[in-house]
């Protein structure tokens, strides 16, 4: 460290929390509730040497702050902590190691793996009770102060209504690395996802909403990093105020991804982040200090209540925050705020959201977490989505989070995977799943649009994958393919993986084609994988998590099957959007409304509405249900009734074609087909009129969509 100058210091103030700039110098401020002393390590421009170690002079309230009048943006920093090095009791300060500011706006730089950063020794008898004296500083990334300045110009949030939303899952540098219209240098960065191109793209197939996988600043885990990968979904967070370097096509990371967000929000597009507060890159016990467990290991984290050398680990992960701690709450309440006031983000997509609630052992859907974020003016009033589950005893909660919130709805894609392969005893399972799951929503007073419904998402297989594997082939991973689910519910169609039979070929253009028209027209909110419309593949690899390879990345080069594939689904994407019976805001009640006919009809193939007795039949799979658009009893914004046309859906997972009798409603009207997943192209249907009574020929393992129109007069 130089001794030519040291840096005034004032006491400074305690919040707000971080490093802030506020125009003639800059505030340090964080907090350790079990710390003795605090240094600031002021890095050099390089960022490889500490120039400087500056003891915080004051503690208010448990934040250790500071004042340095001549600091400026673009100044590197980072902490040491000093404290008991008592794993056994939960504390494990280790001033040797240069920490990361929890609220850092801007991570620079990257970690270079070593044994240095552990704060024991490694190898060592007593393993993590151990201590280690040797300094990391060279080889960790530094945090940044920044100029937070930015020209948002008339920017304003979409605000598409929850009915209105079509969710398009998507990686950041996955979707655009290989895009052929985005200029090289931009490519797998947030420049290229709010590049015209791609929004073009996204606004071309009828996306409303992309959900990001994680943006926070993240670590690529040591044992991926020696086996040649990386965390490349980026599941593992070390900062959540800081978007992460690695998509960033400049190093102005946050004004590029600010200018993302400004040019979706121009196009009308959403943007959601999907984030991670329920653990941290730092592990288990054995893991290595970084930020949280050498600042306050026993505050930030959930430590064992009768050995508080371990951790609860609810997420797989080796650790979980601790949500309990009203410090930890706040760094996640901070967090959010920031991102959607100061980076103007329109909602979450919580990952392993149960954990997040875990009071004590049990998930308590009254958790602070949720009390806090419900009475908050601004985080209560963007779009919250819940992964309702984690890895502990009870973590699946599907169907109980609180009002307000919207969930992934793993029951809806289990459910539409099994029906669609052929399995049975499905009917009555999948009519809630097309209508919105009220098993799940209804009683707790919850919309259809509380449930996510999808079928695919980046943890398991693609669309394509789904319809061309039986079992997952994770060799990649170098995992003995112990790794990913077993449970996948997919069916090859006849070969395991790549074939050129057309038979094959036929089958499943034919099953993706029946599970993404399932997808749009069943009630609730849709969302896509990036990359299922137009056929990408993973080569049957069912958790690419650590794949930032061409396995895991967007194929462009898109042949004729796929192109027919986008315009199928953007056919469906846009029947949906053009008619608010796919949309309700609203449960189906199934019996007549004030006088009306029902506003919802359960059919067999023979026409008849469905009984206890056909509901119960094992072996059925096929079943019909007529949407009733003159009975929507739903109003618009102003009041006025919604109304549209009657139609028919008809599904059939039976390997053998069948007759479905169309019922009759009116005669003066008669069945019109707009779409039948047994056609190969999305205008293939034959323009005919059928009435009441007639016979459809509903074709094995194919879903036909009929409107209700008026006959034509002779």
């Amino acid at each position: 460290m130089s001794n030519k100058h040291k840096m005034a210091v004032w006491t400074g103030q305690p919040y707000p929390l971080g490093a802030v700039w506020d125009g003639l110098g800059v505030n340090f401020s964080l907090f350790s509730e079990n710390a003795t002393k605090v240094e600031l390590c002021i890095m050099d421009a390089s960022g490889r040497h500490e120039v400087e170690r500056i003891t915080m002079p004051d503690q208010t309230d448990q934040i250790w702050h500071a004042y340095l009048p001549e600091a400026r943006p673009g100044l590197l920093y980072g902490y040491r902590v000093h404290g008991p090095y008592k794993p056994e009791e939960g504390h494990r300060f280790n001033p040797n190691k240069f920490l990361l500011d929890p609220y850092a706006k801007v991570l620079e730089g990257t970690i270079r793996w070593n044994d240095r950063h552990f704060g024991y020794e490694i190898d060592h008898p007593d393993e993590d009770l151990s201590f280690d004296k040797r300094d990391n500083v060279a080889t960790m990334p530094r945090c940044e102060v920044i100029e937070t300045a930015f020209t948002w110009g008339d920017d304003r949030k979409p605000k598409i209504p929850w009915h209105d939303t079509i969710v398009y899952e998507v990686h950041v540098r996955g979707f655009t690395i290989q895009h052929p219209d985005v200029p090289v240098e931009q490519r797998g960065t947030y420049a290229a996802m709010g590049s015209a191109p791609v929004i073009e793209y996204l606004k071309r197939l009828g996306i409303t909403t992309v959900e990001l996988l994680p943006v926070h600043a993240c670590v690529d885990d040591r044992h991926l990093v020696e086996k040649g990968l990386s965390n490349y979904w980026g599941y593992n967070s070390i900062g959540f105020f800081a978007p992460t370097s690695r998509y960033a096509a400049t190093a102005q990371q946050v004004s590029e991804f600010k200018t993302m967000v400004k040019a979706l929000h121009k196009a009308e597009i959403e943007v959601i982040l999907d984030v991670v507060y329920n653990h941290t890159a730092e592990g288990s016990h054995m893991g290595p200090t970084l930020s949280f467990r050498g600042i306050d290991n026993a505050a930030y984290y959930r430590t064992n209540t009768e050995n508080p050398r371990y951790y609860m680990d609810f997420t797989g992960c080796g650790n979980t925050l601790n949500m309990r701690h009203p410090r930890v709450l706040q760094l996640m309440m901070d967090s959010l705020r920031y991102w959607v006031t100061e980076m103007h983000v329109d909602g979450f997509r919580f990952d392993l959201c149960s954990a997040l609630a875990r009071e004590l052992y049990e998930v308590d859907r009254l958790a602070a977490f949720f009390d806090v974020i419900g009475q908050d003016p601004i985080l209560s009033q963007v779009k919250l989505i819940a992964e309702p589950w984690d890895i502990g005893d009870g973590g699946y909660q599907v169907g109980n989070f609180p009002v307000g919130w919207t969930e992934w709805n793993g029951k809806y894609r289990d459910t539409m995977r099994a029906y669609w392969k052929g399995d049975e005893s499905l009917i009555g399972d999948m009519a809630y799943r097309l209508t919105g799951s009220s098993d799940l929503y209804e009683n707790s007073g919850r919309r259809p649009y509380a449930s996510i419904n999808f079928i695919t998402c980046h943890d398991g297989f693609t669309l394509q994958d789904l319809v061309s594997f039986n079992d997952k082939h994770n060799e990649a991973n170098f995992e003995d393919n112990r790794d990913g689910t077993d449970h996948n519910l997919s069916w090859n169609c006849g070969v395991e993986g790549f074939s050129d039979d057309p038979k094959i070929l036929t089958v499943r253009a034919q099953q993706k084609r029946n599970m993404l028209a399932t997808l749009l027209f069943s009630q609730g909110v849709p969302m896509l994988l990036a990359g299922d419309e137009t056929g990408n593949t993973q080569g049957g690899n069912n958790n690419g998590y650590c794949q930032d390879s061409p396995m895991s990345w967007i194929d462009w080069d898109i042949n004729e099957e796929n192109a027919r594939l986008f315009d199928f689904t953007q056919k469906i994407i846009a029947l949906s959007k053009a008619h608010p019976v796919f949309r309700r805001q609203h449960f189906f009640q199934g019996r007549s409304i004030r006088g009306h006919d029902k506003d919802i009809i359960w059919l067999t193939p023979e026409g008849d509405e469905m009984s206890d007795e056909t509901w119960n039949q094992s072996h059925s799979r096929c079943i019909g249900l007529l949407l009733a658009g003159e009975v929507h009893g739903e109003v618009d914004y102003q009041g006025h009734p919604i109304k549209d046309d009657n139609f028919l859906l008809l599904l059939n997972a039976h390997h053998e074609d069948l007759d479905f009798h169309l019922l009759t409603l009116d005669p003066t009207s008669c069945w019109r087909p707009i779409l039948d997943t047994y056609e190969e192209v999305c205008d293939g249907v034959p323009e005919i009129t059928l009435s009441g009574g007639d016979t459809y020929l509903l074709h094995a393992r194919s879903l036909a969509l009929l409107q209700q129109i008026q006959a034509q007069r002779n």
